[in-house]
């Protein structure tokens, strides 16, 4: 009895650890699941933009499949018919700006560099059967290496960077591949048709069905960014003129942070004006809108953001302010802060609302004469002192 109860004790002792492994794996697994679907949740509710955008991506690439699917349409493209999925997949992209900006240069460059490399095949082939690789790997080399440089522009890299790729991409491929296969007029006649069958697809899809313009996010994002400035300044005064003790439990202390976020917004802002110049008309942005003035704004707001860093560290600063002396400035300060706040949530809602803003200017005048109050009481205290 004694054995048999040991032999049990040995089997059960591993299968008793591996059950143990297994649920804590089953455990962790879930637990890895709930935390996926979590996050995944909060990126829907954060933009319900996202949702759409993922469904009008799938159902792009579904429609171009059917050159694929059906044999009347394969047919006519054949393999090639695989570039009009490919030119969907890296062609769609979040706004009609990025979308346009991507077609229209996957687009220019193929038809421009599917141009050029049938007439360097065509002028290669009219020479000896030796020189013919020669001359296409010199068309190949000077020129690649020529669009290459281009790219470091600024400008061209801003806004052209994808396109000189696709240009040295599609013009190797057709040299390339032309030196081997005679046919090389129908491949890229097929390639190019297949290319601007798909980023044709993409663009009306991007445009037609719930749009998302970057013209559009970059002015609410200058706008946005104003007003989280202004909701720092509004609650900056009250916020240093309390006792340190009780700034912990306040609840606009999460607000005071908001500024941080304008600090790191300017590859946001580029990004979105590059993207908005490629938009059509739409909404109150017509054509030529100035776009480069939301820039200048941007670069204003963060130098304001800036200020507004040195502003927050008072707060949490171990060396205070004698109170004797915060008593004295607390009310101009105060003003001063309340005045400037007022300003910038003025100027936020008349540029979301594309209005002149009425009461900025009073606002600011506001603030300027309770700022020199605090330089009157210093010139009385000198006066007194001598």
């Amino acid at each position: 009895m004694k054995m048999a109860s040991a032999n049990q004790e040995n089997i059960a002792g591993p299968l008793a650890r591996a059950w143990g492994w297994f649920k804590a794996l089953l455990e962790k697994s879930k637990s890895k699941v709930v935390d996926v679907a979590s996050e995944a949740k909060k990126l829907g509710q954060d933009d319900p933009r996202r949702i759409i955008h993922s469904l009008k991506v799938g159902f792009a690439i579904t429609l171009v499949s059917l050159f694929y699917y059906f044999d009347t349409l394969y047919q006519g493209f054949g393999i090639s018919a695989m570039w009009a999925v490919i030119t969907v997949v890296v062609v769609f992209e979040f706004s009609v700006g990025a979308t346009l900006g991507k077609g229209l240069n996957r687009g220019i460059a193929t038809f421009s560099a599917g141009t050029l490399g049938v007439g360097a095949h065509r002028l290669a082939s009219f020479s000896t059967e030796r020189c013919e690789p020669i001359l296409l790997g010199l068309f190949v080399f000077v020129l690649a290496a020529a669009v290459t440089f281009v790219r470091f522009f600024p400008r061209m890299k801003a806004r052209y960077d994808y396109g000189l790729l696709i240009f040295i991409l599609t013009f190797c491929l057709i040299c390339v591949s032309g030196y081997r296969d005679d046919e090389v007029l129908d491949i890229a006649h097929q390639r190019l048709s297949t290319i601007l069958i798909g980023g044709a697809a993409a663009v009306i899809i991007c445009i037609f069905i719930c749009p998302v313009w970057a013209g559009k996010d970059l002015h609410n994002l200058v706008a946005t960014n104003l007003d989280k400035l202004g909701t720092f300044l509004e609650g900056f005064g009250g916020e240093y003129f309390i006792e340190s003790g009780e700034r912990e439990s306040k609840d606009n202390k999460l607000s005071l942070q908001g500024y941080k976020s304008v600090l790191n917004s300017k590859s946001t802002e580029e990004s979105l004006m590059n993207f908005a110049k490629w938009e059509p008309r739409h909404g109150r942005f017509r054509y030529r809108h100035p776009w480069e003035q939301y820039l200048k704004i941007g670069a204003l707001t963060r130098q304001c953001a800036y200020r507004i860093e040195a502003l927050h560290g008072y707060l949490n600063s171990e060396i205070q302010t004698p109170l004797e002396i915060r008593v004295k400035i607390q009310e101009s300060c105060t003003k001063m802060s309340s005045e400037s706040s007022c300003a910038l949530k003025e100027l936020a809602l008349a540029m979301r609302a594309m209005i002149e803003p009425s009461t900025a200017n009073t606002h600011i005048e506001n603030s300027k004469i309770a700022a020199k109050k605090p330089q009157i009481l210093d010139q009385d205290r000198l006066v007194a002192r001598y």
